[in-house]
């Protein structure tokens, strides 16, 4: 017998492509899909309420309250609206702030800022006491993400399609910082292979870790960047080769330096960056300088650059790869019923204690079959068994499905 057993198999919510989720404190899911559809889920995978937002928008973004999980913010197109999941039915509130279609929404700890990103790269940050818009911030190019820090109601940092990582203060109305992440890799004389010299690297995805200070940039180029906020500025303190194809969302676990990654390779990796992030450096900027100046010294031999991959940095190496099949649009995470599970949009993953449980995604369906996913337990033993070894189990069981 199989030590996999199937757990869920959650379907009926939708007929379109799921693009976004979201999980609330109290265990319901949120997932939006593309013709205004919005569906929320109890934690065994039925759906308890489905609306129709006005007009058929594509659902973007859909955020829980984290003061009042009954309080859901949504948006769809150039709009965002306001729900009560208590009564899924007209929104309670509507603000049409954006110029076009928002791509991200963001509201800070204290639920007092809310923030959505479009795609002219305007970031409109919604006073929710006052219900105007405080603060306008920009990109020069589609804004794709933008997060508020945890602990700092005031800070966010925002990444676009002009190449551009900017970190924010809600007093000041241009950026404390910025990098530009084609220039770094200029500088750094990063070496790209002929396919992907044509894949800059777009910003697509932010995600802030736990302490506030670190946060993850998934590109393009297929790469995930790690920084570190300090003050008012922001260090690079790794970056490694996730993905093939771009890396269209990142995720940080709670409370630890677990990434989560899906890509256009339409893979979902887990990452351990603990160890090269997880402790405060003395000098940021010193440390930096000092990775950069022991780059350039392996790379050259005999005289002559050679070029060395950014995946090769010792540690980082993904713990788990799950072979979805398809482009992950959505990653979110949460604890359901006693368990940490994290649901990916057309499909889900589902790590019960992170390194016992793996929830093996099936395709969403397009059409009637709606949005599906099934989920396997690995016995506790396994979580010891290389990253290699564990893809072909997962290759083998996917065989015989």
């Amino acid at each position: 017998r199989c030590p996999w057993s199937m757990a869920v198999k959650w379907s009926g919510g939708h007929s379109s492509s799921v693009l976004c989720l979201n999980v609330s404190a109290e265990g319901l899911v949120a997932s939006g899909a593309e013709r205004g559809e919005l569906v929320l889920w109890d934690g065994g995978g039925s759906p308890v309420a489905q609306l129709r937002l006005p007009q058929a928008e594509d659902v973007t973004s859909v955020l829980f309250s984290a003061r009042s999980p009954s309080t859901l913010y949504t948006s769809h197109g150039e709009t965002i609206s306001v729900l009560d999941v208590r009564s899924l039915q007209e929104p309670l509130q509507r603000f049409h702030v954006n110029e076009e279609e928002i791509n991200c929404l963001s509201v800070n700890d204290t639920d007092s800022f809310l923030a959505a990103a479009d795609d002219s790269g305007a970031i409109k940050v919604v006073d929710l006491e006052s219900k105007k818009v405080s603060r306008s911030l920009r990109h020069s190019n589609i804004c794709s993400s933008v997060a508020f820090r945890p602990q700092r109601p005031q800070s966010l940092v925002s990444c676009g399609l002009d190449m551009q990582v900017m970190l924010w203060n809600l007093q000041k109305a241009r950026p404390l910082w910025t990098m530009n992440l084609q220039e770094c890799d200029v500088e750094e004389e990063s070496s790209q292979s002929a396919g992907q010299f044509f894949n800059p690297p777009l910003a697509h995805s932010l995600s802030v870790a736990s302490c506030g200070n670190v946060f993850g940039c998934g590109a393009q180029d297929g790469k995930i960047r790690i920084f570190r906020v300090t003050g008012v500025r922001f260090e690079r303190e790794l970056e490694f080769q996730a993905h093939s194809l771009g890396v269209s969302q990142v995720l940080f676990m709670p409370e630890v330096y677990w990434l989560l990654s899906g890509g256009n390779d339409g893979k979902v990796l887990l990452w351990d960056v603990s160890s090269n992030v997880g402790k405060q450096q003395k000098s940021p900027a010193k440390s930096l300088h000092r990775k950069k100046a022991q780059a350039a010294a392996s790379s050259r031999k005999d005289g002559k650059l050679n070029k060395v991959a950014s995946n090769e940095q010792p540690g980082v190496v993904p713990k788990l790869s799950i072979e979805h099949g398809e482009k992950v649009n959505w990653l979110s995470c949460a604890e359901i019923k006693g368990s940490r599970r994290v649901k990916m949009a057309k499909g889900s993953i589902s790590l019960r204690s992170l390194n016992e449980t793996l929830t093996r995604c099936c395709r969403a369906g397009e059409g009637t079959e709606g949005w599906a996913m099934g989920q396997y337990t690995i016995p506790e033993h396994w979580a010891s068994l290389e990253t290699s070894v564990g893809n072909r189990i997962l290759r083998s069981l996917h065989q015989k499905r």
